[in-house]
């Protein structure tokens, strides 16, 4: 498949980049700083921050799918999930490209966002310890971060796009082991931990699953 990578050099970026190119994919690997990708990947440099439509619309440009690991490295960053987000998907219906695959996190199914302003309290897969001690206080730590994910979660709603949200909770820096739990539009009971190698996984994995189309995807190791 011919596949375009946004923020293609970070934690799960690199990640999607260094698989995708093992299983033999053609494709663009999107960042800020290009130098920062491997050496023989096609690259496009953009600032997802100040996005230039004509840089996202080449680098989406044939593709068969595009896959997004957008999200803030620091606090500077926050926010800049939702309007990036909007600016792939314009590039996308400019470019007649319609798989989107995005990582997003396990929390935001209960934020309220314009496009869901009464969402659960509780996300069905959560049990107690996470619906009542872990998941208030979690929230309330990043606040800022779920409410931007709530608002591009929104934005893949409205895209008339066939996209897929995979929702992880904690993530680690352990390796790929492919034998993580999936759900869809639910979290995984008892899931605290999921390593970004398997995240890549799932959001590689989503592209053969046509069931995962317009759905969330819960993960957990």
């Amino acid at each position: 498949m011919k596949l375009t990578i946004f923020a293609a050099t970070g934690g799960i970026g690199r990640l999607l980049l260094a698989q995708a190119t093992a299983a033999g994919h053609e494709v663009t690997a999107v960042a800020r700083d290009p130098r920062r990708l491997p050496a023989g990947v096609r690259a496009v440099a953009a600032d997802l921050a100040a996005p230039d439509p004509s840089a996202l619309a080449e680098a989406v440009a044939g593709a068969d799918a595009v896959l997004s690991a957008l999200g803030p490295r620091s606090r500077a960053d926050a926010g800049i999930t939702a309007p990036g987000t909007r600016a792939i998907v314009d590039a996308m219906k400019q470019s007649g490209v319609r798989r989107i695959v995005v990582v997003s996190a396990a929390p935001v199914g209960t934020v309220a966002s314009p496009g869901n302003p009464r969402p659960p309290r509780h996300d069905p897969g959560d049990g107690v310890f996470m619906r009542y001690l872990v998941g208030p206080l979690v929230k309330a730590a990043l606040r800022v971060h779920y409410e931007d994910l709530a608002l591009m979660e929104d934005v893949l709603r409205g895209s008339g796009l066939d996209w897929t949200s995979v929702r992880p909770p904690r993530l680690t820096d352990r390796p790929l082991t492919g034998t993580y739990r999936t759900a869809l539009g639910r979290n995984i009971r008892g899931g605290a931990f999921a390593s970004r190698a398997n995240v890549a996984d799932c959001m590689l994995r989503a592209l053969a699953r046509p069931e995962t189309v317009g759905q969330t995807v819960g993960i957990a190791d």
